[in-house]
């Protein structure tokens, strides 16, 4: 009978104890938080400095994580997103769902950027990833378009980059992205509803091309040990995402969110991102980039609408995007 009431009493005690560590959760993209992503790592790292269950909840891709935080409105369980873009930040912030980060503006990034209620975590740009063997690589959206190469994008209502893509036809060509859709119709083998699906269809063989970064090719090449992929270098120059997080205004834990965006930004999450997201960290990191990175391309010129700007020509850009496709 001590025994059983031992035992008792212990388990009691740990279930007090496991109920006073507070749940603590991100909101993410489906790659964000998967086993090779960056998630784990981020998430072993913040709790041992957090006294807390940290949580990550996923919504696919990142205009898909948008839609979920809408529709969860101000009764949404999440205490803070990660892996919105600067294409979305302006329809984020007119919802009213978010609160200011309180960090200081990120310094690592190749542009200016300084936001309260959006903190970035990683940037890079968009390309059309290949084999290197694929004969007569395209150097632009229109020799893509009159050639008989097969690709692979995402659907910009439900992922960032295929948002990215629409604008980065939008700020290339502006009153000519009609024409460009048009051009390129006969080349999309189909449209998913986001990068991990393009990507694995990709190496499974189904197109020539696909739709991802110009830091995809390091995956191969580091984790792989893998130099048979390349980013296609486009004349019009690349399109950059710059992703960010930001506390939800209706989070359970707003000290322990502002805890894990100071965390997301120090040196220990950040140096985490390049061999896990592939893509660049937002801070200049003390000891640099991994080896492999340095084979990556710089592009010459860089695209990227500001966000209210973006704001304003998504709607426009998609619907072209949809009108082309659909004839």
């Amino acid at each position: 009978m001590k025994t059983l009431s031992l035992a008792a009493g212990l388990a009691c005690l740990a279930t007090v104890a496991q109920a006073e560590i507070p749940i603590f959760t991100v909101l993410t993209y489906d790659s964000f938080a998967s086993e090779w992503g960056p998630g784990p790592m981020i998430e072993k790292g913040f709790e041992a400095t957090c006294a807390c269950d940290l949580r990550f909840v996923t919504a696919g891709d990142g205009a898909a994580l948008l839609a979920r935080v809408q529709l969860e409105g101000a009764d949404g369980a999440g205490d803070v997103v990660v892996g919105l873009d600067t294409s979305l930040t302006s329809k984020a912030a007119a919802t009213g769902l978010f609160a200011p980060h309180g960090q200081p503006a990120v310094t690592g990034l190749p542009i200016a950027y300084d936001d309260p209620l959006f903190l970035p975590f990683d940037w890079g740009y968009f390309a059309f990833v290949h084999e290197k063997t694929l004969m007569a690589v395209p150097h632009s959206f229109e020799e893509l378009a009159a050639s008989d190469l097969k690709i692979i994008i995402q659907d910009p209502r439900s992922s960032t980059p295929g948002l990215g893509l629409v604008l980065w036809v939008k700020a290339a060509y502006g009153d000519r992205a009609t024409e460009i859709w048009a051009g390129l119709k006969d080349n999309i083998v189909t449209v998913t509803p986001g990068w991990s699906e393009a990507y694995g269809m990709f190496l499974e063989g189904e197109a020539d091309m696909v739709l991802s970064y110009t830091t995809s090719p390091a995956y191969h090449l580091i984790a792989e040990n893998d130099d048979s992929k390349a980013a296609a270098v486009f004349a019009e120059g690349h399109y950059m995402q710059v992703e960010v997080s930001a506390k939800l205004a209706a989070s359970h834990e707003p000290a322990l969110a502002d805890a894990f965006l100071a965390y997301l930004g120090s040196e220990a999450a950040q140096e985490v991102i390049p061999t896990t997201n592939w893509m660049y960290p937002a801070m200049t990191l003390a000891k640099g980039l991994p080896p492999g990175f340095d084979s990556l391309f710089a592009p010459e010129k860089s695209l990227l609408l500001a966000p209210e700007k973006a704001g304003d020509m998504r709607d426009i850009a998609v619907e072209e995007w949809q009108n082309a496709l659909a004839q």
